[in-house]
């Protein structure tokens, strides 16, 4: 995404450090603080909600080769609404705020990273909000398996129909009538 020297990299990479977590483990809670952003080596994450009737829903899953945080409760140090799960055994990066904060500072191009990061996360949960407005369940799971291949092998059904805003029962129902193979 950016330039990077050896020796910048050599420096930012030794203010982060490797965690592994085990299948459901919680990575992070609501109403906690965030200080950490997590790049997934190996593994799966969802970020997952309870709302006021005490129904969990998955917002947003995370995959190999990308960021996840509750990037808003990070930014805003403010306790965070959202919990992250390993879905597999999960092998991460860990980059502290401390990490984060001294990149910007110290990195050629930091600030740059990190404003394309942001907008890469904004256009995905824009056009995430647009999808489950205006497309419809068996076009968003094929937009899913594009986003994350394979993952109707790695993830629960009923936290695909969370994330996909239908039931188990009306996902089961699609698969039956072969619309979703």
């Amino acid at each position: 995404m950016i330039r990077i020297s050896d020796e910048e990299l050599e420096a930012f990479s030794g203010l982060c450090y490797k965690k592994a977590f085990k299948r459901k483990a919680l990575l992070s809670q609501e109403a906690k603080f965030i200080t950490e952003v997590y790049f997934i080596e190996k593994g799966i994450i969802r970020v997952k909600l309870d709302d006021l009737g005490g129904t969990e829903h998955t917002i947003h899953f995370a995959i190999e080769n990308q960021f996840i945080a509750d990037y808003r409760a990070f930014l805003t140090q403010q306790k965070s609404a959202y919990q992250l799960q390993a879905l597999e055994d999960t092998e991460t990066i860990v980059i502290p705020k401390s990490a984060i904060d001294w990149g910007y500072s110290n990195l050629e191009q930091g600030e740059k990273l990190g404003r394309l990061i942001a907008e890469y996360y904004f256009v995905y949960l824009d056009s995430r909000i647009q999808y489950l407005y205006t497309l419809s369940p068996k076009e968003r799971y094929d937009l899913m398996n594009e986003i994350f291949p394979n993952i109707h092998n790695r993830v629960p059904q009923h936290m695909i129909a969370s994330y996909l805003g239908i039931t188990p029962v009306h996902l089961s129902r699609l698969k039956s009538q072969s619309l979703i193979p």
